[in-house]
């Protein structure tokens, strides 16, 4: 017989749904109970997990009856059950297991160490241990010493020593001994290369050194350019005519510069000069024949 989930209300117009509703299981159920017992649990469980698996139905008083035999014989196991993990308990307590991972240079696993991987290494040891015994409290990616808790029953705790070590020599764990001589090693490489590099460096300088003293094309030599007085000596102070001096070298230069504007403007202006007035009567005779000569 099907339970009814719906209750009306009190008006009894609408019906609202049950939040929970009570069963009576005819199957043993993980954290839920025996068969035989009456539990109260939500709707929403009842209808998609005990009742589609028929491990659970309406209470009835002729059913208890009838499953009494069957709910005797799961107490007797669920005492021995009782008996074995607390056995197990007690041998648990102060195991530990080593785990071999792989992982980087600074100890840092490339994937987490899970229930599953615990259960499994503790079952090869030969302890009975399912993935949802195991307490992981925090998250385990790197190489390190951690104590997890092994958790039986409500009241069936075990502590486990777990250790990851890694499947290769990290540079942490390589003695002292190995890390001086790689550095030694390191040194001699670098004292080998450093005469290599200077003789390349003193090569590369004569090069250099080589290509200036060559002459550049048909210039002449910065001694016998002219206008460093022939053999390169520069006057002195006391050697300089007055017309070297700096003031009469300004005084020259405004000069050019005046007479150069003067030569500008006289050229420039050629077309806007007036022409020439004839003085003579005879000038002013061939210039009215001119003009009169040009209207025509």
């Amino acid at each position: 017989m099907a339970p009814n989930f719906e209750t009306a209300s009190k008006g009894g117009k609408d019906s609202t749904m049950a939040r929970n509703v009570k069963l009576l299981l005819v199957e043993n159920v993980d954290s839920i109970g025996i068969v035989g017992d009456v539990v109260n649990v939500r709707t929403g469980f009842a209808r998609n997990f005990l009742l589609p698996r028929n491990l659970a139905t309406q209470p009835d008083d002729k059913l208890i009856a009838k499953l009494a035999g069957k709910r005797a014989d799961a107490q007797k196991m669920l005492a021995e059950k009782r008996k074995e993990r607390e056995a197990l308990s007690q041998r648990l307590q102060g195991v530990a297991i080593t785990l071999i991972r792989s992982c980087n240079d600074v100890g840092v696993l490339y994937a987490s160490i899970t229930q599953q991987d615990v259960a499994a290494e503790l079952n090869k040891a030969g302890y009975g241990v399912t993935p949802r015994d195991v307490r992981i409290a925090q998250t385990i990616k790197r190489v390190d010493s951690f104590e997890l808790h092994i958790k039986l029953d409500s009241d069936l705790d075990a502590t486990v020593k777990l250790k990851i070590e890694a499947d290769r020599k990290l540079e942490h764990d390589k003695p002292s001994d190995e890390k001086k001589g790689d550095k030694g090693d390191k040194s001699e490489k670098t004292e080998g290369e450093t005469p290599a590099a200077e003789g390349e460096a003193t090569e590369a300088k004569g090069d250099k050194s080589e290509k200036s003293d060559k002459p550049r094309g048909d210039r002449p030599a910065r001694g016998d350019r002219p206008d460093r007085g022939g053999g390169g000596e520069r006057k002195g102070r006391g050697d300089r005519k007055d017309g070297d001096s700096p003031a009469a070298s300004k005084s020259t230069l405004g000069s050019f510069t005046e007479e150069r504007k003067i030569v500008k403007w006289s050229t420039g202006n050629k077309s806007s000069a007036p022409a020439a007035e004839p003085k003579t009567g005879a000038e002013k005779a061939a210039a009215a024949a001119a003009k009169n000569k040009a209207k025509k």
